[in-house]
């Protein structure tokens, strides 16, 4: 099988670098798989849950947004926050999430309707990042 050259990017390190099979990446318009070979392409990435497949192995990465650029080059991922499912810290996660829902409180119209899709979001990570740490 051919593979990628994939980079993941965020503000404070580089997250990962290297040749992959596959890597799911979660877009605003849907999510979205990228192997050798994708057709070039730019689109925004929403929060949730980048899969990474490399050797028959997966790589869960929590991404809270930013952008994806599919390249001869490869795949790149400039995420504004990029962290390991393993690596988040639970307790902050959930209090960031009972933050957003009361700011909620202040918010309407469209800007309300992009704060509860970001909360929904967010609140689906939560669950992944539940489910995994019991297994």
């Amino acid at each position: 099988m051919a593979t990628l050259h994939f980079e993941l990017v965020s503000p404070e390190k580089l997250a990962f670098s290297g040749e992959v099979d596959q890597v799911d990446v979660p877009g605003v318009d849907g999510d979205f798989g990228v192997m050798a070979g994708h057709a070039p392409m730019v689109a925004s990435v929403r929060p949730g849950i980048l899969t990474v497949t490399a050797g028959g192995k997966h790589e869960k990465i929590v991404v809270l947004g930013g952008l994806a650029e599919v390249s001869d080059k490869g795949l790149t991922v400039l995420a504004e926050t990029a962290m390991s499912v393993q690596d988040v810290d639970k307790a902050a996660f959930a209090e960031q999430i009972a933050q957003m829902e009361a700011d909620l409180k202040e918010e309407e119209g469209s800007a309300l309707d992009r704060a509860i899709e970001r909360l929904d979001h967010f609140k689906t990570i939560q669950q992944h990042i539940v489910s995994t740490a019991m297994h």
